[in-house]
């Protein structure tokens, strides 16, 4: 083989190896342990069950996004731009103007304000625009099998496969993101099975078609998390001292009360009234201007449940308000 020969065949194994390598998932052992479990547990057809698996897709571009989320790599300075743009709040408008029923009534229903419903869906997929490229098939076993926190993965695997037996759908059409989130919303399979509904009485839970659905189904996730209705979300602090330092990103869970952090140099700047018996937590923030201080409550955290950052949360919560500011002013 001449040196031309050998250097063609090395850059095809290499982008072969970097695309994906299909057919070899169902003969690996833990593929193996795998099958044989949603065979006795789930009582799934292993022939059929084991075409499916070999079937998939190793993507090592997956393996590469999850090692470098946004949530995980950016400051609020550089993550902030990227969802509370004109762009966003321009067709967070026009989804809401095409949806203004379904949206009144799954706030009605839930208790979700539908700012913050259209700004999740907003964050997630650009209203439906960016659902993701990747078969969820190929991204589930790329992480349920090359990925080292594989656990988590291999539950999701295991409720995508039973998901789609449920409702008649093709495991090797779906598509997702590169951590096998669906739809709209960007659920994952056991979020999906949990608290996707049909929402318009059609007797289907459509997620990535649906606007109807999946605003339903968003709403019901937020609901179920523990969204108080009329609740406080967050509110701007004043710091003082050093007693607060250490506490702050210390956890996304509300864990002391505004008279606790008032002893601790912190106070809401908020014009609300609260009470100094409501729960919050400390978030720190690296914004444009220098770091900025902010109390989420619970209804902060429960939108933390469905990505937990408080990049995420806080990106959802500034949408949403930026969102509602422009309809009013154009009413």
């Amino acid at each position: 083989m001449d040196r031309l020969s050998i250097v063609l065949v090395v850059f095809a194994l290499t982008l072969f190896t970097r695309l994906g390598m299909a057919g070899d998932y169902s003969q690996r052992d833990e593929a193996k342990v795998f099958i044989d479990e949603m065979v006795s547990e789930h009582q799934f057809d292993r022939e059929q069950l084991q075409k499916t698996i070999d079937k998939a897709v190793k993507k090592q571009s997956i393996l590469d996004a999850i090692s470098r989320p946004a949530e995980r790599t950016k400051t609020w300075a550089e993550y902030r731009p990227m969802f509370v743009n004109k762009t966003r709040i321009k067709r967070g408008l026009e989804f809401w103007a095409k949806n203004k029923e379904t949206l009144e009534r799954a706030e009605k229903i839930y208790g979700v304000p539908a700012k913050y419903i259209v700004s999740i869906i907003g964050v997630e997929t650009m209203y439906g625009r960016q659902g993701g490229s990747y078969r969820v098939i190929d991204a589930l076993s790329t992480l349920a099998f090359d990925y080292p926190k594989r656990p988590l993965f291999r539950r999701e695997l295991k409720s995508f496969l039973i998901m789609c037996r449920q409702y008649n759908l093709d495991p090797l059409k779906i598509k997702g993101s590169y951590a096998g989130a669906m739809g709209y919303g960007q659920f994952i399979p056991s979020s999906y099975l949990s608290y996707a509904i049909d929402f318009d009485g059609d007797d289907l839970k459509d997620i990535w078609s649906n606007p109807v659905d999946a605003i339903g189904s968003v709403a019901n996730y937020i609901n179920q998390h523990g969204w108080v209705r009329g609740g406080v979300i967050a509110s701007r602090a004043r710091v003082s001292g050093t007693d607060y330092k250490a506490l702050a990103n210390e956890t996304l869970k509300p864990d002391k009360t505004l008279k606790e952090w008032a002893d601790l140099g912190v106070t809401a700047a908020s014009s609300d009234p609260l009470s100094e018996t409501e729960a919050a937590a400390l978030f720190k923030y690296k914004g444009r201007v220098g770091a900025e201080f902010w109390l989420g409550f619970n209804n902060f955290y429960t939108v933390t449940r469905y990505n937990h950052s408080r990049l995420y949360a806080m990106s959802v919560i500034q949408l949403g308000d930026e969102i509602e500011r422009k309809r009013s002013v154009q009413q």
